[in-house]
């Protein structure tokens, strides 16, 4: 196995996480696994192959970006706007079967959660930003952000990536600035769109429940999704980092084992670590921002 090592790519940031497990979806040749250090961090390798290649040859074209089923017009279907009609969803589900990304659909929103507007709820890792863009019109930008796939990557796994200037996929705390100043964000691009691919890994669900005030965001479970540790708080999503070398069918299998509760029984999964997200505290009822911190349980 070729092995690289990606410092940049830190387990407890988890855009990072997302976007290591999103290497080994875009790519099945990719394994993952994570160091055992007090900073724990991604190595990602490949059998014959540098993980680096692999991962720009399996790089999206703006084609393939442009043909995701949650893009605002896609095909014959009702459009998807950011308020997504419960009638548009199921035209779309239904059209969309089949379709390699299929899962961009049922990680990001659900129909087992509908607001009393007849509007489906988005996933936590799905928000809202300002101007009403939806999450495929944001990684389609962001993804336009990365000229040369290659010499990207891996500087990006090195950390040594220039930035650029944007929300991203909306819910990164390293694109803010300080509380003191006005900064603009700025996100990773390359960490932004393989975030985005590691969500097939995570569907969104409700219970069924239609809600007769408010939006039904707030009720959208996401897996991974389990009570926040303070009592009024959304759920907090929990993330393992684990020893041994994993592709993406492994990775889906361990997240279905893996009890954050059970920290003994961590051990014979080969996980040594892991975080739960701890949600940004808005400043006033007119600050939009969206983020996750991290706890390390």
């Amino acid at each position: 196995m070729t092995e690289v090592a990606c410092p940049g790519w830190r387990a407890s940031w988890v855009n990072a996480w997302l976007a290591a497990v999103g290497a080994t979806v875009l790519d099945g040749r990719l394994r993952l696994r994570w160091t055992a250090e007090a900073e724990p961090t991604a190595v990602l390798a490949s059998d014959g192959i540098d993980p680096v290649a692999a991962l720009a040859a399996a790089w999206p074209d703006a084609r393939s970006m442009g043909d995701l089923p949650i893009a605002r017009s896609w095909r014959d279907t009702p459009p998807l706007p950011r308020g997504v009609p419960v009638e548009a969803f199921v035209a779309r589900a239904g059209s969309a079967r089949g379709h390699r990304y299929a899962w961009a659909l049922s990680s990001t929103m659900t129909d087992l959660e509908v607001d009393r507007e007849g509007k489906v709820g988005h996933a936590p890792f799905a928000p809202p930003v300002p101007r009403g863009l939806t999450l495929h019109d944001r990684l389609v930008a962001v993804h336009g952000r990365v000229a040369s796939p290659g010499e990207r990557i891996r500087e990006s796994m090195a950390g040594e990536t220039d930035r650029v200037q944007g929300n991203g996929l909306g819910f990164d705390h390293t694109r803010l600035g300080s509380l003191g100043d006005r900064t603009d964000p700025w996100v990773d691009p390359v960490v932004e769109v393989l975030a985005f691919f590691g969500l097939a890994l995570l569907p969104a669900r409700g219970d069924g429940v239609v809600r007769l005030r408010g939006t039904a965001d707030a009720r959208v479970r996401q897996r991974g999704s389990l009570p926040a540790a303070v009592r009024g708080e959304p759920r907090a999503f929990h993330w393992p980092a684990w020893r041994q070398a994993l592709d993406a069918d492994a990775i889906d299998a361990l997240l279905d084992q893996w009890n954050p509760a059970r920290p003994r029984a961590w051990d014979r999964l080969g996980v040594h670590t892991g975080w739960r997200t701890v949600p940004y505290i808005r400043r006033g009822d007119s600050d939009t921002t969206r983020t996750f911190g991290s706890e390390r349980l």
